[in-house]
């Protein structure tokens, strides 16, 4: 008499994801670290100058991304992405120096770090992203077979967000330990780190796929059409072109939250830099929670309905966080927020990534991550601009209704609910 239970184990994720995984996350420990200095200090300024040095991020990412994801299609998303790691690595290394020099000039409770250098580091920043990140986005479906596709994608979401996990509280630590200056050379050595573990993976086309539509010896003009080559593509798949919107309205209502109105809600109540960056671990630990479970169990039956449910979720962790007067209440909303966070992007993701085909791979990630940027430029200023004039706790109860919208909008779309 057989067992039901006798299904066998899942295959194992290849090495070679494996290896540019740990390396990818030890990249995204520098970074987070690097954010959250850049968002504490810019908090000193004010909400709106706050938004603009957030806002210096998206802007060069949003024009740029197509282009961006378009290359990584065409030159190999490895190469460009050793390119871009390259250039970060000098860029942090000289932001480390710069703001050492600034941070020491600033008194005490003076904001030490001058608003233009925020700026251009952060447009620096956003430049490099628009390459880096359709490339580093495409690489689970360039080194992992489709079968395990969905596993390896959660199981990159659970690493990211345990760096996320570990990267805002060394951020606040390296912040009252060393200023700017210190989170910006943490993040120099993770991005050495990186180079050196992308000179030794390579995906299995070590050449990259020949692009419809490309035309050799004219690069940019080739680069222009590739671009809109994807953009046609995503707009006439009724599920990528709703889970991209979905993504856009998510974007704009979840990821301020964390990056803008954290801090402000913070400085509002006076607490210290490390406790911000606690209420910040709070939303990554409930990312890491449900990723490290759908890495482990699989994610639920019909993805768009779980998509939907986390941004339900999310938005009643937003609504604790915003009236929160001390710091448990607040890491409690910001854990209940993350929660739902990673349920929609645990479940959402898979969709966008396989729902793409290979020869257009970095350029769906460009797109997917554009609408993201598209949202935040708008949100980051408004949000930035409402909270100095109204604190921040209303631009936070504004965002729990949007994200509440945002699930409810995906639950009455046809192609997520069936998806």
């Amino acid at each position: 008499m057989t067992t039901a239970s006798s299904e066998p184990p899942p295959a194992a994720l290849p090495g070679p994801y494996l290896l540019w995984l740990a390396g990818a996350q030890a990249g995204l420990l520098g970074d987070a670290a690097l954010y959250f200095a850049l968002g504490w200090a810019a908090s000193a300024h004010g909400g709106g100058a706050a938004g603009l040095v957030l806002t210096a991020i998206t802007v060069p990412r949003t024009v740029l991304l197509l282009p961006g994801g378009a290359a990584a299609d065409r030159f190999g998303a490895r190469r460009v992405m050793v390119a871009a790691d390259a250039v970060m690595l000098a860029a942090t290394a000289a932001l480390a120096c710069v703001a050492g020099g600034a941070d020491g000039a600033g008194g005490p409770g003076a904001p030490g770090t001058p608003l233009w250098l925020l700026v251009v580091s952060a447009a620096v920043i956003g430049t490099v992203d628009a390459f880096l990140l359709p490339a580093a986005g495409s690489m689970p479906a360039r080194l992992v077979p489709a079968d395990r596709l969905p596993r390896a994608l959660a199981l990159r979401q659970a690493g990211g967000q345990s760096a996320v996990l570990i990267g805002a509280p060394l951020g606040g630590l390296l912040v009252a330990v060393g200023g700017l200056s210190g989170a910006a050379a943490a993040d120099a050595v993770s991005f050495g780190v990186v180079l050196l573990v992308l000179l030794r993976v390579r995906p299995t086309p070590e050449t990259p796929p020949a692009v419809p539509g490309a035309v050799p010896g004219a690069a940019s003009a080739g680069l222009l059409r590739e671009a809109a080559s994807g953009v046609r593509l995503a707009m006439g798949d009724p599920l990528l072109r709703a889970a991209l919107l979905l993504t856009g309205a998510a974007a704009g209502a979840l990821l301020p939250v964390v990056s803008l109105l954290g801090p402000l809600l913070a400085r509002a109540h006076g607490w210290t830099a490390g406790t911000a960056g606690l209420v910040t671990g709070g939303q990554a630990a409930g990312v890491l929670a449900v990723a490290a479970l759908v890495a482990w169990r699989g994610g639920l039956p019909r993805a768009g309905a779980g998509a939907a449910a986390g941004l339900c979720t999310a938005s009643a962790g937003i609504a604790l966080l915003a009236p929160a007067a001390g710091p448990v209440p607040a890491v409690v909303g910001s854990t209940v927020a993350g929660v739902g966070s990673g349920l929609f992007a645990c479940h959402l993701g898979p969709l966008v990534l396989t729902g793409a085909p290979p020869s257009h791979l970095s350029r769906v990630q460009s797109l997917l991550t554009l609408v993201q940027s598209l949202a935040l430029v708008l949100s980051n200023v408004l949000l930035g601009l409402l909270a100095d004039r109204a604190g921040a706790a209303l631009p936070t109860l504004l965002c729990a209704l949007a994200t509440a919208a945002a699930g409810l909008a995906a639950l009455a779309t046809p192609a997520l609910r069936r998806a």
